[in-house]
C-alpha cells in the first residue's frame, strides 16, 4: 500500500518538476522599460547626477525671478502701449487681424506730451535688453527642472509643464525677436509686429500661471538667510526634494553672490552701451548697442536713417520736378506742386523722431504746412483723420493712418524742411509727415497723398 500510496505522490512531484523545467524563470527588467519609465534614460540630463553645479538653488533662483518679476510686467505693459501707438483699429494700421479680446485696452493714442512714445518704447526696448542676463541666468538656474524624469506625473503636474513650456518658449521667442529686431531689423519670415505681439501674450499667459503656482514657494525661499539658502536648510544648501540642488555637487569655484555680481555687472553693461539711443545727453556716445541710436552730425541728414529712397524704391523721378501732392475729402480734391506747398503758411515744430526699435533723436526743427491747414484747404472740418500714401513702391509702411486728433494738433505738419535745410531724399523729399508722439514710421516719407475722411 505504501508503494502505492508512494507511487503517485512521486509521480505528482515529477510533474510539478516537468511543468517547471522548461525555459529560465522571467526576471524583472531592470535597466529595461520599467526603469527608463521610471528613472529616465541611463545617461543624459534627465539624471540628477548630471547636474552638478554648486550654486543651484531654491534662493538663488527666486532672487532672479523677483527681479524678472517686477521687469516683465513693465516690459508688457509698455509693449501694449506700443501697440496702442500704432493705431491697430484703423484699418491700414492693423498688422494683427482678427486680434479679438487681445484689443480690448485699445485708446486714441495723445500727441501730449510729444515725447511720449519715445519714453514708452524706449523704456521697453531698454529693459528687455538689460534683463537679459538675468533671464538667461534664470533659465540656467532651473534647468534640471526642465529635464526632471518622468515627464508627467500627474494632471497638475501636465498642467504645470505646459505653463513652463509657454514660459519659458515663450521668453526665449519674446526676447530673441526684440533684439533680433533692434540689431537686424526685418530679419523675420512674416511681419516683427505680429508675431513679437501674440508671443508677449502666450509668455505672459505661462508667467501668470507659474506665479499663482509658484509664489508660495519663492517667498518662502526668499525668507531665508544668504544667497544661497533654502527653507528650512541651515546648510544654504535648500531642501534635497526642490529638484534643483544637486545630490552631488562639484566642487565650489566661485559663489553665488558672485555669480548675482556677474549678472549685475553683464545687465549694468548692456544699460550702459543702450540707453543712450533713446535718453540722449552724454550716453549718446555709449549707445554701441544702438545701430541706429549714435547720430551723424547735425543737418539736414542729422538723424538716423531705418528706410532710404533706394530701399523704399523711391526713384529721382518720383521727387524731382514732376512731384505732386493730392489733398482730398471727398469729392473736392486739390492738386499741389512742391513751390505751392511752399507759398502756404508755413510753421515750425520742434519734435523728436521715435522707433519701435528704440532709438530716438533730440528735438529737430521741422518746417512746413500744418495738416489741419490742408484739411481746410479741401473743406474737411474737425478735421478728421486722414490717410497718408507715400511714393514709396516696397518695404512696410508705404502708408499709415492718422487719427483726427492727430491732425488736428498744431503741431503736426507735412515738413518740406528739417534743421533749417530742405529734407534729405532718405529723410523723405520732398514731403514728409511729422506728428507728435507719433511712432517713427507713421511719420511717412514721400507723400504724395493725403485722403482726409478715408479711415
Amino acid at each position: 500500500m505504501d508503494e502505492q500510496g508512494g507511487g503517485p505522490r512521486r509521480r505528482r512531484r515529477s510533474d510539478a518538476v516537468r511543468a517547471e523545467a522548461p525555459g529560465p524563470v522571467p526576471r524583472r527588467p531592470v535597466g529595461g522599460v520599467l526603469a527608463l519609465l521610471g528613472e529616465g534614460p541611463p545617461f543624459g540630463p534627465t539624471r540628477p547626477g548630471f547636474w552638478r553645479s554648486p550654486l543651484r538653488g531654491p534662493r538663488l533662483t527666486s532672487l532672479l525671478g523677483a527681479v524678472l518679476l517686477v521687469g516683465v510686467p513693465v516690459l508688457f505693459v509698455t509693449g501694449l502701449l506700443s501697440y496702442a501707438a500704432y493705431n491697430p483699429d484703423l484699418a491700414s494700421n492693423d498688422m494683427t487681424p482678427d486680434k479679438g479680446v487681445l484689443g480690448f485696452y485699445l485708446f486714441p493714442w495723445p500727441t501730449d506730451p510729444p515725447w511720449l512714445y519715445r519714453l514708452t518704447q524706449g523704456v521697453h526696448v531698454t529693459l528687455g535688453i538689460t534683463l537679459v542676463p538675468v533671464l538667461l541666468a534664470k533659465l540656467w538656474s532651473v534647468v534640471p527642472l526642465l529635464f526632471r524624469w518622468p515627464p508627467v506625473r500627474s494632471l497638475a503636474h501636465a498642467l504645470e509643464r505646459l505653463s513652463v513650456l509657454f514660459l519659458v518658449g515663450g521668453a526665449l521667442f519674446v526676447f530673441a525677436t526684440g533684439v533680433l529686431n533692434v540689431q537686424l531689423e526685418y530679419v523675420f519670415p512674416g511681419s516683427f509686429y505680429p508675431l513679437h505681439f501674440y508671443g508677449a501674450w502666450v509668455f505672459v499667459s505661462g508667467l501668470v500661471a507659474h506665479v499663482a503656482l509658484k509664489l508660495p514657494t519663492m517667498v518662502r525661499a526668499l525668507r531665508g538667510r544668504g544667497p544661497g539658502r533654502g527653507p528650512g536648510d541651515a546648510s544654504g544648501r535648500g531642501r534635497a526634494d526642490d529638484g534643483l540642488v544637486a545630490p552631488d555637487p562639484a566642487p565650489e569655484t566661485a559663489s553665488r553672490r558672485t555669480l548675482l555680481g556677474a549678472v549685475g555687472l553683464g545687465s549694468l553693461a548692456l544699460l550702459l552701451t543702450t540707453v543712450g539711443q533713446s535718453l540722449g545727453g552724454p550716453l549718446r556716445r555709449t549707445a554701441v548697442l544702438a545701430p541706429h541710436g549714435r547720430l551723424p552730425a547735425d543737418g539736414a541728414d542729422g538723424f538716423p536713417v531705418n528706410t532710404t529712397a533706394a530701399y523704399a524704391g523711391v526713384t529721382d523721378a518720383d521727387t524731382g520736378p514732376g512731384w505732386r501732392l493730392t489733398v482730398r475729402n471727398g469729392d473736392r480734391e486739390v492738386v499741389l506742386t512742391r513751390e505751392e506747398l511752399l507759398a502756404l503758411p508755413r510753421y515750425r515744430s520742434a519734435l523728436p523722431i521715435a522707433c519701435v526699435e528704440g532709438w530716438s533723436t533730440r528735438d529737430l526743427d521741422w518746417e512746413g504746412v500744418r495738416l489741419s491747414d490742408l484739411a481746410a484747404l479741401v473743406g474737411a472740418a474737425g478735421p478728421p483723420g486722414v490717410l497718408v500714401e507715400s511714393a514709396q513702391r516696397s518695404g512696410a509702411f508705404a502708408s499709415a493712418a492718422l487719427r483726427g486728433n492727430q491732425v488736428a494738433d498744431p503741431r503736426s505738419l507735412l515738413a518740406l524742411r528739417v534743421n533749417g535745410e530742405d529734407l534729405s531724399p532718405d529723410h523723405g523729399y520732398p514731403a514728409r509727415v511729422i506728428v507728435p508722439a507719433n511712432p517713427g514710421v507713421h511719420n511717412t516719407k514721400w507723400v504724395t497723398r493725403l485722403g482726409f475722411g478715408e479711415v
